[in-house]
Parts: C-alpha cells; structure tokens; sequence
C-alpha cells in the first residue's frame, strides 16, 4: 500500500476502518492515535475525520474487532495531546496569525473559529470538540488569545473526555444503524446546539436584567 492510498483510506476512514484492521492488525491503534492527534494538533489537517472515526472505531468495538475500553484511553490521550501541541502553536505565532498571510492556515476558518471563541469564552473548547472544523481551529485561538495553560488544559481534558466518550459509545451501540450512521454530523450538531442554545439564552436573560436594572 504506498502513500496516496493510506491517506485516502485515511481520509475515508468510514468505508476504509475494516480494511486498516485487516492490513495493520493491532497496530490499528497506532494509526487512529496519530489520526485524532494531527487531526486536533495540525491546522492544516483539519480535513482528517473526528466525529466519523470515533463513531466507525466504536462500531467495531461492537464487533470485538477492537476493544472499546483501551480505544477509549487511547484516543483521550490522542485528542488532549493534539489540543496542547495547537494552543502551544498559537502561543508561538501570537496575534501575528490574524494579520499575516500565512498560507497554511484556512482564514476563514480561523475567523469563525475565532467568533466563537469570543462569544463562548472557554466553553469554547468543550464545545468546539463536537463541531468539525472549529474543533481543530479553537486551541490554536486559544493559544493566540493568551489563555492560561493550566485553565486551558482543564477544558481540554474535559473536552476531549466527553467528545470521545460520546462518540465511541455511540458507535458501539448504533453503529451498525445506517439512519444514525448516514447522518452523523447532523446529529452532532443538533446535539451541540441543544448545549449551546441554554447557554445563550441564559447570557441574554442576564443582559436584559442588567438593562431593566434588576
């Protein structure tokens, strides 16, 4: 199997998991571990899968093709590692990465990304998790926007143990459903919203106290 193939096997991961299994064994571990850390880590590899492979890897838990307890461990570990190496990437480049033009960085992405963090502060990193694209994005902001390492690691571990949580116990018990497997993203997404919409509302409420002087 040579390079373009593994990165598209990579990339597909939904369709390609079974056949990783069948060529690496368990060394398997090894290739979602450095998936979910570059995927988390590296800005410019924000298009590797999250959600869909944790979800797929909880299916064939299910299965007994991989076990569910030590997955679990290992890509928590994958995604608070990947988190660090990002926010100390962003701590480096400073505020710099919103006025140069660097290539390898997606600006619109880190625009949003960016919006977001403004809005929700440090749930940002909890929640950015769940949402692809901004999931990759948020540490590195994080980084930028001079969040305290310490307050910064308390919610990526919180972040990654319930994104990879979720979503490998969700893949071992409806997995093999294709409703739920065909419309993942959408699902998390729901989900997210369902997090954050309390959250505004109680921000406004807030606001509006203080505007009625109450």
């Amino acid at each position: 199997m040579d390079l373009i193939q593994l990165i598209d096997m990579i990339v597909h991961v939904d369709k390609s998991l079974g056949t990783l299994i069948a060529h690496y064994g368990t060394l398997v571990y090894a290739v979602l571990f450095a998936i979910i850390f570059f995927e988390t880590g590296l800005v410019v590899l924000f298009f590797f899968p999250g959600d869909t492979l944790l979800f797929i890897a909880g299916a064939f838990c299910a299965t007994g093709q991989m076990n569910f307890a030590f997955l679990i461990c290992l890509l928590i570990v994958a995604a608070v590692t990947g988190n660090t190496l990002n926010y100390r990437i962003g701590e480096a480049i400073g505020h710099k990465v919103f006025t140069h033009d660097y290539k390898w960085i997606n600006k619109d992405a880190l625009k949003r990304t960016h919006e977001f963090f403004e809005k929700h502060g440090g749930k940002t990193i909890i929640l950015a998790r769940f949402v692809p694209v901004v999931r990759t994005f948020a540490p590195l902001v994080a980084g930028v926007s001079d969040m305290t390492h310490t307050l910064f690691q308390i919610y990526n571990i919180i972040g990654a143990t319930l994104w990879v949580i979720a979503l490998v116990t969700t893949g071992y018990f409806f997995g093999n459903i294709p409703l739920v497997r065909d419309h993942l993203t959408a699902i998390v997404l729901v989900g997210v919203g369902a997090a954050v919409v309390p959250i505004t509302l109680h921000g406004l409420w807030k606001i509006s106290r203080k505007l009625l002087g109450r």
